[in-house]
Protein backbone atom coordinates (compact mmCIF):
# COMPACT_ATOMS: atom_id res chain seq x y z
CA UNK A 1 0.00 0.00 0.00
CA UNK A 2 3.08 2.44 0.69
CA UNK A 3 3.67 2.25 -3.12
CA UNK A 4 0.32 3.30 -3.92
CA UNK A 5 0.26 6.50 -1.24
CA UNK A 6 4.02 7.24 -3.03
CA UNK A 7 2.46 7.47 -6.18
CA UNK A 8 -0.31 9.40 -5.55
CA UNK A 9 1.57 11.73 -3.37
CA UNK A 10 4.64 12.36 -6.34
CA UNK A 11 1.53 12.68 -8.94
CA UNK A 12 -0.24 14.97 -6.56
CA UNK A 13 3.60 17.26 -5.61
CA UNK A 14 3.98 17.23 -9.36
CA UNK A 15 0.98 18.90 -10.73
CA UNK A 16 0.79 20.91 -8.12
CA UNK A 17 4.76 22.26 -9.07
CA UNK A 18 3.67 22.64 -12.88
CA UNK A 19 0.41 24.74 -12.67
CA UNK A 20 2.72 26.78 -10.24
CA UNK A 21 5.06 27.13 -12.38
CA UNK A 22 2.61 28.15 -14.86
CA UNK A 23 0.37 30.69 -12.90
CA UNK A 24 3.90 32.11 -11.80
CA UNK A 25 4.45 33.25 -16.07
CA UNK A 26 0.63 34.27 -16.29
CA UNK A 27 1.29 36.60 -12.64
CA UNK A 28 4.28 37.67 -13.73
CA UNK A 29 2.99 38.92 -17.42
CA UNK A 30 -0.30 39.84 -16.77
CA UNK A 31 -2.02 37.19 -18.56
CA UNK A 32 -5.06 35.98 -17.32
CA UNK A 33 -6.37 32.61 -17.15
CA UNK A 34 -8.83 29.95 -15.39
CA UNK A 35 -7.86 27.04 -14.31
CA UNK A 36 -10.55 24.25 -15.85
CA UNK A 37 -11.26 20.67 -16.46
CA UNK A 38 -10.83 17.31 -13.81
CA UNK A 39 -7.85 19.71 -11.36
CA UNK A 40 -9.93 22.48 -11.05
CA UNK A 41 -12.90 20.48 -9.71
CA UNK A 42 -9.78 18.78 -7.51
CA UNK A 43 -9.54 21.80 -5.73
CA UNK A 44 -13.07 22.71 -5.45
CA UNK A 45 -14.18 19.62 -4.33
CA UNK A 46 -11.13 19.20 -1.94
CA UNK A 47 -11.98 22.58 -0.43
CA UNK A 48 -15.36 21.64 0.62
CA UNK A 49 -13.63 17.91 1.38
CA UNK A 50 -11.01 16.52 0.88
CA UNK A 51 -11.90 13.01 1.41
CA UNK A 52 -14.36 13.52 -1.77
CA UNK A 53 -11.98 15.19 -3.80
CA UNK A 54 -10.82 12.80 -6.75
CA UNK A 55 -7.35 13.20 -8.78
CA UNK A 56 -6.94 13.90 -12.53
CA UNK A 57 -4.16 13.53 -14.66
CA UNK A 58 -3.43 16.67 -16.33
CA UNK A 59 -3.94 20.63 -16.21
CA UNK A 60 -6.56 22.64 -18.38
CA UNK A 61 -6.32 26.08 -18.07
CA UNK A 62 -8.45 28.79 -20.23
CA UNK A 63 -7.23 31.97 -21.96
CA UNK A 64 -7.74 33.89 -24.12
CA UNK A 65 -6.83 32.80 -27.79
CA UNK A 66 -5.70 36.60 -28.46
CA UNK A 67 -3.05 35.76 -25.61
CA UNK A 68 -1.37 32.95 -27.46
CA UNK A 69 1.97 34.54 -28.44
CA UNK A 70 2.14 36.32 -24.97
CA UNK A 71 1.33 33.25 -22.93
CA UNK A 72 4.34 31.25 -25.34
CA UNK A 73 6.79 34.00 -24.67
CA UNK A 74 5.73 33.93 -21.01
CA UNK A 75 6.14 30.88 -19.73
CA UNK A 76 9.71 29.75 -21.73
CA UNK A 77 11.68 31.21 -19.31
CA UNK A 78 9.31 28.78 -16.82
CA UNK A 79 10.33 25.71 -18.12
CA UNK A 80 7.41 25.16 -20.88
CA UNK A 81 7.00 25.22 -24.55
CA UNK A 82 4.24 25.50 -26.88
CA UNK A 83 2.77 22.36 -29.34
CA UNK A 84 -0.18 22.31 -31.26
CA UNK A 85 -0.48 18.75 -31.68
CA UNK A 86 -3.70 16.49 -32.84
CA UNK A 87 -6.06 19.57 -32.43
CA UNK A 88 -4.45 20.18 -28.71
CA UNK A 89 -2.92 23.18 -27.86
CA UNK A 90 -0.69 22.69 -24.75
CA UNK A 91 2.40 23.90 -22.87
CA UNK A 92 4.92 20.95 -22.86
CA UNK A 93 7.36 20.50 -19.77
CA UNK A 94 10.71 21.39 -21.41
CA UNK A 95 12.28 18.49 -18.81
CA UNK A 96 9.60 15.90 -19.70
CA UNK A 97 7.58 16.72 -22.99
CA UNK A 98 4.96 14.10 -23.18
CA UNK A 99 1.35 15.28 -23.83
CA UNK A 100 0.45 13.49 -20.42
CA UNK A 101 2.55 16.08 -18.25
CA UNK A 102 1.38 19.09 -20.34
CA UNK A 103 -0.49 21.96 -19.77
CA UNK A 104 -3.65 21.87 -22.20
CA UNK A 105 -4.81 25.29 -23.63
CA UNK A 106 -8.67 25.79 -24.40
CA UNK A 107 -9.79 29.37 -25.12
CA UNK A 108 -12.58 31.19 -23.41
CA UNK A 109 -15.43 32.41 -26.09
CA UNK A 110 -14.70 28.92 -28.56
CA UNK A 111 -16.47 25.21 -28.51
CA UNK A 112 -13.32 23.10 -27.31
CA UNK A 113 -15.46 20.83 -30.38
CA UNK A 114 -18.00 22.12 -33.20
CA UNK A 115 -20.35 19.88 -31.63
CA UNK A 116 -20.55 21.34 -28.33
CA UNK A 117 -23.69 22.78 -27.08
CA UNK A 118 -21.50 25.48 -25.55
CA UNK A 119 -18.69 27.42 -25.48
CA UNK A 120 -15.78 27.94 -22.90
CA UNK A 121 -16.82 30.53 -20.47
CA UNK A 122 -15.25 33.51 -20.13
CA UNK A 123 -13.46 35.06 -17.26
CA UNK A 124 -16.18 35.03 -14.51
CA UNK A 125 -15.14 36.92 -11.01
CA UNK A 126 -13.76 33.94 -8.78
CA UNK A 127 -12.03 33.38 -5.80
CA UNK A 128 -9.09 31.45 -5.56
CA UNK A 129 -9.21 27.70 -4.14
CA UNK A 130 -7.34 27.62 -0.82
CA UNK A 131 -4.04 26.97 -2.38
CA UNK A 132 -4.37 30.40 -4.10
CA UNK A 133 -4.74 29.50 -7.87
CA UNK A 134 -7.68 31.13 -9.88
CA UNK A 135 -9.77 28.23 -10.71
CA UNK A 136 -13.15 28.80 -13.19
CA UNK A 137 -15.83 28.80 -10.87
CA UNK A 138 -18.45 25.79 -10.18
CA UNK A 139 -20.95 27.43 -12.22
CA UNK A 140 -18.66 27.92 -15.14
CA UNK A 141 -16.86 24.50 -14.44
CA UNK A 142 -20.49 22.85 -13.75
CA UNK A 143 -21.43 24.11 -17.45
CA UNK A 144 -18.40 22.88 -19.08
CA UNK A 145 -18.41 19.44 -17.90
CA UNK A 146 -22.35 19.09 -18.62
CA UNK A 147 -20.93 20.61 -22.07
CA UNK A 148 -18.35 17.51 -23.37
CA UNK A 149 -20.36 15.56 -20.90
CA UNK A 150 -17.93 12.31 -20.95
CA UNK A 151 -17.87 9.40 -18.69
CA UNK A 152 -15.06 11.56 -16.20
CA UNK A 153 -17.26 14.62 -16.91
CA UNK A 154 -20.04 13.20 -15.45
CA UNK A 155 -18.10 11.69 -12.58
CA UNK A 156 -16.57 15.53 -12.10
CA UNK A 157 -20.31 16.56 -11.79
CA UNK A 158 -20.99 13.90 -9.16
CA UNK A 159 -18.10 14.58 -7.43
CA UNK A 160 -18.98 18.74 -7.16
CA UNK A 161 -22.66 17.65 -6.33
CA UNK A 162 -21.70 15.06 -3.63
CA UNK A 163 -20.32 17.97 -1.95
CA UNK A 164 -23.47 19.88 -2.42
CA UNK A 165 -21.31 22.38 -4.77
CA UNK A 166 -23.96 22.57 -7.35
CA UNK A 167 -26.67 24.92 -5.97
CA UNK A 168 -30.22 25.98 -7.45
CA UNK A 169 -28.66 29.45 -8.42
CA UNK A 170 -26.02 27.07 -10.66
CA UNK A 171 -28.96 24.98 -12.09
CA UNK A 172 -31.55 28.22 -12.91
CA UNK A 173 -28.59 29.19 -15.15
CA UNK A 174 -28.13 26.41 -17.18
CA UNK A 175 -29.57 25.66 -20.44
CA UNK A 176 -32.18 23.58 -20.96
CA UNK A 177 -29.46 21.19 -22.83
CA UNK A 178 -27.89 21.24 -20.11
CA UNK A 179 -29.98 20.81 -16.83
CA UNK A 180 -30.97 17.58 -18.56
CA UNK A 181 -27.77 16.30 -18.85
CA UNK A 182 -27.25 17.25 -15.16
CA UNK A 183 -30.51 15.38 -14.55
CA UNK A 184 -29.85 12.41 -16.06
CA UNK A 185 -26.00 12.65 -14.19
CA UNK A 186 -28.42 12.74 -10.90
CA UNK A 187 -30.68 10.00 -12.32
CA UNK A 188 -27.65 8.01 -12.59
CA UNK A 189 -26.37 7.27 -9.31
Amino acid sequence: MALTATYYDRHVEQLFKTLQRFTNAMTKAGIEYRLVGGFAVYLRVNDRDPAAARLTRDIDVAVDRGDLDRICQAVEPFGFRYRHAGGVDMLLDAARPTAKSAVHLLFVREKVRPDYPTSVPGFSDTQPTSEGFLAASVADLVTMKLTSFRLKDQVHIQDMDSVELITTEIEEQLSDTLRERLAQVRRSE
